[in-house]
């Protein structure tokens, strides 16, 4: 266990951080899975904006890297392109 007062501290917020960040990055997921099941064009591009804006946030707090957010918005964007 830690014995300075800072460390401990460190402890506490990195928890806090590491459970918020899951709590985000599942939340994501969930939404780019439903935004790849989707089969109506409406649908579809009311979800596109939003699963963008959090990958843009995931990206930004480093929780996933921004290549990879950006990589999944090209495939989403592909994918609401082609539906019809």
């Amino acid at each position: 266990m830690a014995n300075h007062k800072s460390s401990i501290k460190r402890i506490r917020s990195n928890e806090a951080k590491r459970t918020e960040n899951r709590y985000y990055a599942k939340t994501t997921r969930s939404a780019v899975k439903k935004l790849r099941t989707a089969t109506s064009k409406d649908e579809a591009e009311k979800l596109l904006p939003k699963v963008s804006s959090m990958l843009d946030k995931l990206a930004k707090k480093s929780v996933i890297h921004k290549n990879k957010a950006g990589n999944i918005k090209s495939k989403l964007a592909k994918k609401v392109a082609s539906l019809k």
